[in-house]
């Protein structure tokens, strides 16, 4: 593994290696700080909307119980290096305020008003929520979304020295624009995927009339999927790239290799999960799951969910950037070091991370059959066997 570039993963998680102790153990943590029903804080900023209930869903803001800087909190592209530990440090300090609504009340309320203005707002602001009962020890995780910590109902709360982001509140005022061209434009003047996501859940953009909350784990894959699929307009109609050229990470005990081989445009996310990992907690073997799209792309949500389309956009701004096309299939090994979901956040970030490396250059798959074998643990046959481009990509040579 001497040439796979390695992110450095901090600290051994305080010897927690069972994700129950170390979600209670900054659960208690957070909670030490807080005495009451009142939390104080600097929100990163940061916004949940839930989906259970929908449309009537809980909508609130994450705020810790401390002042200051806190932006990294809330934003991934931030996360790239950190440790398990760090992370959810970070997520486990925000208590979430929730606070029942329905979707189609954005504009409509004192507090929905409010939660507007978060996700408008640049940085760090300070907040206080009033809770209805002390904060539970209710901590989430999730594969899809970043993780937060203890929530409770909220009965109100308010907002001190809140600065609009000039690119969000120029989108919020424009009420004949579209949610998608939005997501786009604001993509393009350089406003992080993380902010665009939170302004699509907190029900700033689209058609006046249109507006309305999206749980935010709906929120994530929606801009994954429209800035990715905008992406590919251009990268289809670009030359096919001369080379096969790989990019290797090891990052969160993740193993990644970014592929891309000469041909018009398919894509596939390949993931092997080892037993006592996120998605395969009970299977004393291997778990592989895999997602595919031809040139034409997909028309059903792929089985992989969210993880395939926050990958897909990385991979299309690598095209886009080198002006070319090809077949982009990565492999991903989850080892049992990975002893929690993290959110779509750690594929999109990590495969972005990879892709800036240099990548390893090959000739013919024979050569990219060796190379896979040299940085993954599973068999090259079995990568073989669950990978549909890797299939035909085989079965093409043959033919040819």
């Amino acid at each position: 593994m001497r040439d796979m570039q390695i992110v450095r993963t901090g600290s051994v998680y305080r010897n927690m290696k069972d994700p129950a102790m170390m979600k209670y153990y900054y659960k208690f943590q957070t909670l030490e700080k807080v005495s009451g029903t009142d939390v104080y804080g600097s929100s990163p900023p940061d916004i949940f909307i839930g989906r259970f209930g929908y449309p009537n869903v809980y909508i609130g803001p994450l705020v810790p119980p401390s002042s200051g800087d806190t932006s990294i909190m809330a934003t991934p592209e931030m996360w790239v290096g950190k440790s398990i530990e760090e992370i959810v440090g970070y997520r486990s300090s925000l208590i979430r305020g929730m606070y029942r609504t329905n979707i189609h009340n954005a504009d409509n309320g004192r507090i929905e008003e409010m939660i507007t203005e978060l996700a408008i707002a640049d940085k760090f602001s300070g907040v206080e929520e009033k809770l209805k009962h002390k904060p539970t020890l209710n901590m989430h995780f999730d594969e899809n979304s970043q993780p937060y910590g203890p929530s409770a109902g909220l009965k109100d709360m308010r907002i001190d020295n809140s600065r609009a982001n000039p690119q969000l509140e120029k989108a919020y005022f424009d009420t004949d624009m579209s949610a998608t061209r939005a997501i786009i434009e604001l993509y393009e003047k350089g406003v992080p995927v993380s902010k665009i996501q939170k302004s699509l859940a907190g029900g700033i953009l689209g058609y006046g009339k249109n507006r309305k909350f999206v749980p935010t784990r709906w929120s994530i894959t929606a801009v994954d999927d429209t800035l990715s699929k905008d992406k590919l307009k251009t990268v289809k109609h670009n030359d096919i790239i001369d080379t096969i050229k790989v990019y290797p990470l090891v990052a969160l005990d993740n193993r990644w290799l970014v592929i891309v081989i000469p041909g018009a445009w398919e894509y596939e996310l390949v993931e092997a999960w080892y037993p006592n990992t996120t998605w395969n907690r009970e299977n004393p073997n291997i778990e592989i799951y895999s997602s595919y799209e031809p040139f034409s792309g997909r028309t059903k949500y792929a089985e992989i969910g969210g993880c395939y389309y926050a990958a897909r956009l990385a991979s299309s701004e690598l095209l886009d950037k080198l002006k070319k096309q090809g077949k982009v299939v990565i492999l991903r090994e989850a080892h049992p070091g990975y002893i929690m979901p993290m959110g779509v956040w750690n594929v999109r970030e990590h495969v972005r991370e990879a892709l800036r490396g240099r990548p390893v250059e090959l000739n013919s798959l024979n050569e990219l059959f060796a190379y896979i074998t040299t940085k993954m643990d599973i068999p090259i046959a079995d990568w073989i066997k669950n990978s549909t481009l890797l299939t035909l990509s085989l079965k093409q040579k043959r033919l040819a």
